[in-house]
């Protein structure tokens, strides 16, 4: 009776008849499939509605930043590099000046041919460019290629703020998706450096304006002093008000 009553409990545990056969166990998850059940989906909706206000918020002041300097940038350059183009002229020979010296020596021979000279042939001195010059354009040069470079990233950044947009906003993703690549392309950025490098642009352009504001004091100072002692003052009280508005 004991052994009738043990084999109709095995047969209903096992409805196949087969006491003794293995129980399948289910799959485990393949790499790449979540491992997470539906339930986790309002939470991944959640984080990813937070981040992307965020990322377009950060985004927006990046774009409009960068415009900013843009157009300063832009403008700035074109003023320095007019100036350049009158400047750099003292960096080499002026062909009026050696034409001047022939003249000269021609003059000297025609006015009295009877003075024998050591040399038939002279020779104009060697060139050599004023030393207020050098300083001028080297500042000046270095401050329009810092100023083109700002322009520059400026372009690239605003470029990379809208794919950044695209490739963590998809539009055909399942929320956990969506979140992991957030937080994939999120942690680049920290990584990169990116926030570091849109807070240096505008520090680099005022680097910039300062090596233009000293070319062209040591300009002005070798060309007349009056005006050199009214430009630095106003450039002194525009940027004391700037600093203290600030």
């Amino acid at each position: 009776m004991s052994q009738t009553t043990h084999r109709v409990v095995e047969v209903e545990n096992n409805p196949d008849g087969h006491p003794n056969r293995p129980q399948p166990t289910p799959n485990p998850p393949s790499q790449g499939e979540s491992n997470f059940g539906d339930s986790s989906g309002p939470f991944f909706s959640l984080y990813y509605n937070i981040a992307k206000e965020e990322d377009e918020k950060m985004v927006h002041q990046w774009q409009k930043d960068a415009g900013g300097i843009i157009i300063f940038a832009g403008l700035f350059s074109a003023a320095v590099a007019a100036l350049l183009a009158v400047t750099v002229q003292d960096l080499r020979p002026n062909s009026q000046d050696t034409s001047a010296f022939y003249l000269g020596n021609i003059y000297d021979v025609l006015a009295d041919p009877n003075v024998t000279r050591a040399s038939p042939v002279a020779k104009p001195p060697p060139f050599s460019p004023p030393r207020y010059a050098v300083w001028v354009n080297s500042l000046w040069f270095l401050s329009l290629v810092m100023s083109l470079s700002c322009a520059f990233w400026a372009t690239s950044l605003q470029q990379w703020a809208r794919r950044y947009i695209h490739l963590t906003q998809p539009a055909r993703c399942s929320p956990e998706k969506r979140a992991r690549m957030r937080t994939f392309f999120a942690k680049g950025v920290d990584k990169m450096g990116i926030p570091w490098a849109v807070e240096g642009l505008p520090t680099l352009l005022h680097l910039s304006l300062f090596l233009f504001f000293g070319g062209l004091g040591i300009f002005l100072f070798n060309v007349d002093r009056e005006v050199f002692t009214g430009v630095v003052c106003r450039v002194w009280i525009d940027h004391t008000t700037a600093i203290n508005s600030a």
